[in-house]
């Protein structure tokens, strides 16, 4: 499969999972909708690898060229997503909210009065390779069976937030 192809099933898989329409992708990426159309279907002849980096960034996905031998990796412990999803929705209050606690209210859906400020923060104001990648670590902490971009939309709805990609 060609790379080309294979960003195109990836950009279709991931805007189906978010629940994105085209043409929301399109506003998102700042591309057209035709060209998303075109990426999607395998119609494109060429999209510049600014372009492709755009796009995959807006869904949380990732270009990478690899090559024959593998990649050192530097040993250092990172913060998961959803320890960079907590301190994002707590950057404007003096407590912070623990990945635990956003982890259960991510999984159930269903926020408290208390979380409601920080997870209004984390759904208005994170991007969304970080929602993305949220997703994903909830997903496979779950076995695959979490509906967190289902639980997204309905805490957005229940924070009555204004962002775009959320209606």
């Amino acid at each position: 499969m060609t790379a080309i192809l294979e960003l195109g099933n990836a950009v279709k898989a991931r805007r189906l999972q978010i629940g994105l329409s085209q043409a929301a992708l399109a506003s998102l990426s700042g591309l057209s909708r035709q060209t998303i159309s075109e990426l999607e279907s395998g119609t494109i002849t060429d999209l510049s690898l600014k372009r492709a980096e755009r796009l995959a960034g807006v869904l949380g996905l990732s270009l990478q060229v690899a090559g024959m031998h593998a990649l050192v990796h530097s040993k250092a412990p990172r913060m998961t997503p959803l320890g960079r999803a907590a301190r994002t929705a707590s950057v404007s209050y003096r407590k912070a909210m623990l990945p635990a606690r956003l982890r259960k209210t991510l999984l159930s859906g269903e926020s408290s009065v208390a979380d409601m400020p920080y997870v209004h923060a984390f759904l208005d104001d994170a991007p969304v390779s970080l929602l993305s990648s949220v997703a994903e670590q909830l997903q496979d902490d779950a076995g695959g069976n979490a509906q967190v971009w289902k639980n997204y939309r309905s805490l957005a709805r229940q924070v009555k937030s204004g962002r775009d990609l959320w209606r």
